[in-house]
């Protein structure tokens, strides 16, 4: 449904665009790889940054509870889940959280548990503190769902951190409240504590019902901790700020070990950006995941009218599409292939699990046109 709020500008108006989905290759290139919309950003965040920039406003960030206030509503409004506002602490993006969360829990050698396919950087955070990954893959067979038994096994184990994606990327799969509420039963039981990246959650579509970690019941409250950020979904990445969210004494706690240069090193812009994003322009988003809605059923369709060899599925949520090419016969590294031959770059699926070497990942957070001139490159290949 394409409307004002989610208009996208012509292809050649893109291409002006000075980040990274734009910059990384050249202009024979359709880019579909990183995970950034085309769509122009909201009014409101526009008309926030222009007032600060005006008003030489670019000084260090300080207090700033219209964060915590906004992401409380928001998610009251949302999800129907409480969050203490005093329980929000800014931090200065999900990577940073997630990697100071495990400076303070993880010790050099422990294992932190990921399931793959996963976001490209659970695989880098982990090490950044001398962690050793442990994969627990997704379940394929049951639709890429989470392998509850298998989570258990591992906590038995001795693992003590599980580094959830909730929803899922680049699966677009959203975790069931029976899932989590019995992971949180099995964390609290061994003694562990997850961590749950929340950052695609407001991109969840009408046929499915995202579930925080954190509204799973006490067990929930008691081993988890949540981060999260308004980036993604209202396409602000490069403004740099980001939430880690408790519901207990307990994370609490240990959040506040945290350091407090994690505040201070995020940017006064992107904190009240997401501030804005959370309170007034909430709207937005709905409106975009509209959009996408139409997005993600027209890819399929392009998909099955033209590379009937690619198996796929319809994500719950995200803009992203996890598509198996193996029956292409592309060779060793397809997304490679592909990016030389079609000049339509997508992210190779070994970024998110090294035994995902025929799967590459395709964002659909652009216009139909677009959509559909990367299908057809592909499919002259």
């Amino acid at each position: 449904m394409a409307s004002e709020h989610n208009h996208i500008p012509e292809l050649s108006q893109l291409r002006t665009r000075h980040s990274s989905k734009w910059r990384r290759y050249g202009h024979d290139v359709l880019p579909m790889h990183v995970a950034e919309m085309d769509f122009e950003v909201a009014s409101g965040i526009r008309k926030t940054l222009a007032k600060m920039i005006n008003e030489s406003d670019l000084g260090y960030l300080g207090p700033i509870p219209e964060v915590g206030e906004a992401f409380s509503k928001y998610a009251a409004k949302k999800w129907h889940w409480q969050v203490d506002a005093h329980q929000v602490k800014l931090a200065t993006d999900v990577g940073v959280a997630a990697v100071e969360i495990f400076r303070a829990i993880v010790k050099p050698g422990d294992k932190v548990m990921v399931n793959s396919p996963v976001y490209t950087n659970f695989w880098t955070w982990i090490p950044e503190v001398g962690g050793q990954v442990l994969d627990v893959p997704l379940d394929r067979a049951r639709g890429w769902r989470l392998d509850v038994d298998a989570i258990d096994k591992a906590f038995a184990s001795g693992v003590k951190v599980l580094l959830l994606c909730n929803p899922q990327n680049p699966v677009g799969t959203v975790h069931s409240r029976e899932e989590l509420t019995a992971i949180a039963a099995s964390a609290r039981k061994h003694g562990a504590i997850v961590v749950s990246d929340e950052i695609h959650a407001p991109l969840t579509y009408d046929d499915a019902e995202f579930v925080p970690f954190l509204a799973c019941g006490e067990d929930a409250e008691k081993v988890g901790i949540c981060i999260t950020s308004s980036s993604k979904s209202w396409n602000t990445a490069g403004l740099k700020a980001a939430i880690v969210v408790t519901k207990s004494d307990e994370m609490l706690h240990l959040v506040a070990k945290l350091p407090e240069a994690m505040h201070w090193r995020a940017s006064l812009l992107g904190a009240f950006a997401m501030a804005e994003s959370f309170d007034r322009s909430a709207g937005w988003v709905d409106e975009v995941v509209e959009a996408l809605d139409e997005n993600r059923h027209h890819l399929l369709a392009e998909i099955a009218a033209k590379l009937p060899k690619v198996k796929t599925h319809l994500p719950q949520s995200t803009y992203l599409a996890w598509l198996d090419v193996s029956e292409m016969n592309l060779g060793d590294q397809p997304a490679i292939k592909i990016l030389e031959k079609a000049r339509v770059a997508l992210d190779p699926g070994t970024n998110f699990g090294p035994q995902f070497g025929q799967f590459v990942r395709f964002n659909f957070a652009t216009s139909k046109e677009n959509i559909t001139a990367a299908i057809d490159r592909i499919s002259c290949l």
